[in-house]
């Protein structure tokens, strides 16, 4: 099982295929969406979740493990840009790019995310254990032919190519 921790004993667990399809659909909206530098090392954290590179029941990461930011309105932009990327794969936008029809994706996963996100204490974060890539390895390139934000400096391609779609 792939698990997203939240805050409070709060987690969501997927299944390979669930994850295939979270990782997608947000994939697609953090594309949409992504301005900022946090948004740029968000972006690659999802490219980290692909289970066709990374092993298959073996992804996911933790709310208090994102570096939200030092200050109080950095972190209030964090969550505000996470919570608009899940409201816009909420939305199911771009969904016709998938080659198959998501069942769960929006009340199991999606609406359970972003209510762990929301009720989310970022104090609670520790800073230390920040599974954000760096920087330096954030995702500034698009990647025309899925047209998301490509999966460099870790592979060449982006989450759909992986799936072979």
């Amino acid at each position: 099982m792939n698990v997203f921790e939240g805050g409070g004993g709060r987690h969501l667990e997927m299944t390979n295929g669930g994850t295939q399809v979270f990782g997608a659909v947000l994939t697609l909206a953090v594309s949409a969406l992504a301005r900022e530098p946090w948004h740029f090392r968000f972006a690659p954290l999802l490219t980290l979740q692909d289970q066709n590179v990374m092993g298959r029941g073996s992804v996911g990461f933790g709310l208090a493990e994102l570096d939200w930011g030092a200050a109080p309105e950095e972190r209030v932009a964090a969550r505000d840009f996470l919570l608009r990327v899940l409201d816009l794969a909420l939305s199911r936008h771009r969904w016709e790019k998938l080659t198959y029809e998501p069942p769960r994706a929006e009340e199991r996963h999606l609406r359970a995310y972003r209510s762990m996100v929301e009720q989310f204490d970022q104090a609670t974060a520790d800073s230390c254990a920040d599974v954000l890539p760096g920087p330096q390895k954030a995702a500034m390139a698009s990647y025309v032919r899925h047209r998301v934000l490509d999966a460099l400096p870790f592979w060449a391609g982006c989450v759909f190519c992986t799936s072979g779609a």
